[in-house]
């Protein structure tokens, strides 16, 4: 008999587990994803390039890019384009140049 109320206990803390995040929920991790990139962004105006791609929970990253200008006054305020990687468990923004990005989209 304990056996089985046992079993029963684990199966419904793993059901109360398995639910999928709501669109609230999606919604303000996505905003959360966005504000970090922006703050730890070097470039001007940075806004994100498309949606944010979201990786497997294993990797713990998701990836957005961002496109704005190089504030440096010898760059004249030209067009740039970052790579953003935000850590899901840590909530940090790691940022590098990906100006190769569009080099490449134009050459297709």
């Amino acid at each position: 008999m304990k056996a089985a109320t046992l079993t029963f206990l684990c199966l419904i803390a793993l059901a109360t587990q398995a639910h999928a995040s709501s669109p609230d929920a999606w919604a303000a991790y996505d905003k959360a994803v966005l504000a970090s990139c922006t703050k730890a962004s070097g470039l001007k105006n940075a806004k994100p390039v498309g949606n944010a791609a979201q990786f497997d929970d294993r990797v713990g990253y998701t990836a957005l890019l961002l496109q704005g200008q190089y504030p440096q006054k010898h760059m004249k305020g030209a067009q740039g384009t970052e790579l953003c990687l935000y850590n899901k468990q840590s909530k940090t923004a790691y940022v590098t140049e990906w100006d190769s990005i569009r080099a490449a989209a134009k050459a297709q």
